[in-house]
């Protein structure tokens, strides 16, 4: 099923379209997300990608009732996916009219599970970290798990990664990428977790190009870095892998100059 804004693997647009939203009040004073705050803020991106007159319809223009719909989501225990986002999510899709049977919210799980096997549409939604193998994990690379053996991909510091997007049960199926910077992990020794090298961004980056996504998390990343360690403090490894999802793969545009990019709400440290 194709879609305004379904992505097909291998091909480019001409210019892609980012949201990059934010708003100073999604976290309480104890990091607790307000959840009114981020069905706004979600719905409000949604539009702006889409162009559509209302958040219903912009989400009637990404999925389709027919849809059987798969989220790609990251649980990784110490930064995953907020629960909140997810229950958003599923939401969002049955009220495009999506019978709740035809809608799966997986991690590890995907090549297991039922709803996955037969999707038509997957929604990809992951917070963006440091990663010690990739540079950073972030929409590329969260689809790993429809690999049987992830590790197989991890060689050259995960170059490669953009190769699962042509998996059959990937291709032609993404309709929206969620990169979630509400509190982005900037730093990583090794696989140890240190909230030290979180900070509160309050934001959301979406689109329907994964590359370009990336590549706006990939800067607001290194922004924050050289800010922090105040210098040039390079990723290791590199996130070659965005990069190479633009020029070796054909996924998407990873060159920032080509990405238009949309800015809503809290301006404050945006780093981009």
């Amino acid at each position: 099923m194709n879609t305004p804004f379904s992505l097909s693997g291998g091909n480019q647009q001409k210019q892609s379209r980012v949201v990059l939203a934010r708003d100073e009040a999604l976290l309480d004073g104890a990091g607790k997300i307000d959840q009114a705050v981020l069905s706004r803020l979600l719905d409000d991106a949604v539009v702006r990608l889409t162009q559509a007159p209302s958040a219903a319809e912009a989400w009637r223009n990404i999925i389709m009732p027919d849809d059987v719909v798969g989220i790609k989501s990251n649980h990784w225990n110490t930064l995953r996916t907020p629960p909140e986002l997810e229950n958003m999510l599923k939401t969002r899709v049955l009220e495009t009219g999506v019978k709740e049977s035809d809608v799966s919210v997986n991690d590890r799980g995907v090549l297991n599970d039922p709803v996955f096997k037969r999707s038509t549409a997957l929604i990809n939604v992951r917070p963006s970290r440091a990663h010690a193998w990739s540079g950073v994990g972030s929409m590329i690379k969260n689809y790993i798990m429809f690999l049987p053996q992830p590790s197989s991909i991890h060689g050259d510091s995960c170059a490669d990664l953009a190769q699962i997007w042509s998996l059959p049960e990937v291709k032609n199926k993404t309709r929206l990428n969620i990169l979630v910077m509400i509190t982005p992990l900037f730093h990583v020794v090794g696989t140890t977790f240190n909230k030290e090298y979180t900070w509160a961004y309050k934001g959301l980056v979406v689109g329907t190009d994964p590359v370009a996504v990336d590549a706006v998390g990939l800067q607001i990343i290194q922004s924050r870095r050289k800010e922090y360690f105040q210098e040039d403090k390079p990723l290791n490894p590199p996130a070659k892998h965005i990069g190479l999802a633009d020029t070796r793969h054909h996924l998407g545009t990873a060159d920032l100059s080509k990405i238009e990019l949309v800015k809503l709400g809290w301006s404050a440290s945006m780093l981009i």
